[in-house]
């Protein structure tokens, strides 16, 4: 049976990471990464860069899934716009899971997320669209991760926490259970946070 073909617009270091998960996962057949003019007709671990963003209308005559593949620290406005790009052109977005993590059957992922290696979703956790949920990362149960967010690798996000929208949690955060962090925060890596985080705060150590 022939897998269906997907696109992965961005063609930078996450979609090295994500282009790993989606081979693993054996469900789709990547096409082709959109990226830079610059990096168009390059190759990255065997695949293409067939186009730039301006090629997208022509290419969702043909292909019908595809994943947005940049990374996000700073700002999630560039993921957002693409992620409207494609759902105006027509394009299924999948949700994409590492067969290394676990996600489990009582929470919810939204579209166009993606959960890489060694993570872990648990009871009760909803995942909204358009997220990263990093390697080895830990959404505990109750948890909520708003859209467009980016849980970066070994952050725990213990039970009951919010993430708002557009947030990034950076890699090896904690957080308490049970506390509220904003949309647009963007949270240094090793930070402990025991206490709510007001929407638009940027926290290091």
């Amino acid at each position: 049976m022939t897998k269906p073909s997907l696109i992965l617009i961005g063609a930078g270091g996450h979609a090295r990471s994500c282009i790993d998960v989606i081979e693993q996962q054996g469900q789709y057949q990547i096409a082709g990464l959109i990226g830079m003019p610059d990096e168009v007709h390059t190759q990255h671990l065997g695949y293409a860069v067939i186009g730039t963003d301006s090629n997208l209308p022509e290419l969702a005559k043909t292909y019908q899934y595809a994943l947005i593949t940049v990374g996000q620290i700073h700002t999630a406005e560039h993921r957002i716009l693409l992620y409207q790009q494609a759902i105006q052109l027509g394009f299924q977005l999948p949700i994409i899971i590492a067969p290394t993590a676990h996600v489990s059957r009582h929470a919810t992922l939204g579209e166009g997320s993606i959960v890489m290696h060694g993570a872990i979703v648990n009871a009760g956790a909803r995942v909204g669209n358009n997220c990263i949920i990093n390697n080895s990362a830990l959404i505990e149960h109750d948890a909520k991760i708003g859209n467009h967010s980016h849980i970066a690798t070994g952050a725990i996000v213990n039970g009951g926490v919010s993430v708002g929208s557009e947030s990034f949690i950076g890699s090896g955060v904690v957080t308490k259970q049970y506390i509220s962090i904003g949309n647009n925060c963007a949270i240094g890596a090793g930070v402990t946070l025991k206490s709510d985080v007001e929407s638009g705060l940027v926290i290091i150590n």
